[in-house]
């Protein structure tokens, strides 16, 4: 099963997709259990302390996020299928934070 991974999991399984044996008709969480025993550097990234899937980590079965399908994480899947593992993806920043032209307003100085 081929299992691709974004942004910072990539440094922890050494690159953008794995391939892991995997039998026919496993569950996704037979196949997180699995990548978790190859690569234990996962756990905190997917798992908060309580052993639970951070609602923010997504994981997409052939282009729909695990969370939607029917079973959820008991859902079967086979080598067939389509494996992405997101991490939370954050970015951008507030408004006044971007240049702005000389004396226009900043954050502090504008008259409400």
């Amino acid at each position: 099963m081929k299992i691709n991974f974004y942004a910072t999991l990539r440094q922890i399984v050494g690159g953008k997709t794995i391939e892991i044996p995997l039998d026919h008709g496993i569950t996704v969480q037979a196949m997180i259990d699995e990548l978790l025993a190859r690569y234990p550097g996962l756990r905190p990234q997917l798992y908060d302390a309580n052993g639970h899937l951070y609602p923010h980590v997504h994981l997409f079965i052939n282009g729909r996020d695990a969370q939607y399908l029917d079973g959820e994480l008991d859902a079967k899947i086979g080598p067939e299928d389509t494996i992405n593992i997101f991490p939370p993806v954050g970015g951008g920043g507030p408004l006044w934070a971007t240049t702005r032209p000389e004396g226009a307003p900043t954050k502090t100085n504008v008259n409400v």
